[in-house]
């Protein structure tokens, strides 16, 4: 069992940075790949970016690639999202999840989910 919790959400200008951080439970952290998914208001939850088990393969979506950066420390048992950048578009509820997959882009492949932190970008 693997229980997440995101913080650093918030209200930014666009052009501005945020630092998400997703801390996890358990004793098998480094065993599981992890993603970041977001979900605006009406639309379905999407993939934005995940990082594999030790850390050494990243992932990303288009539209964020360049811009956002995840990281891991297997030894805090947290995994970041930094977002620079930030435009109106990426206004979204933003989860972390767990996945025994490496770089899966599927909600379905996640095992564990957050309970999702809130990025507000105004233009």
């Amino acid at each position: 069992q693997v229980q997440l919790v995101e913080s650093g959400g918030g209200l930014v200008q666009a052009g501005g940075s945020l630092r998400l951080s997703c801390a996890a439970s358990g004793r098998t952290f480094s065993s599981y790949a992890m993603g970041w998914f977001r979900q605006a208001p009406g639309k379905e939850r999407g993939f934005v970016t995940a990082i594999s088990g030790s850390g050494s393969d990243t992932y990303y979506a288009d539209s964020v690639k360049g811009r956002f950066t995840i990281s891991r420390d297997n030894a805090k048992n947290t995994v970041y999202l930094q977002m620079n950048g930030l435009k109106p578009e990426d206004t979204a509820v933003y989860y972390c999840a767990a996945s025994r997959i490496p770089g899966s882009w599927y909600v379905s492949e996640y095992d564990y989910w957050g309970q999702g932190t809130q990025v507000t970008v105004s233009s």
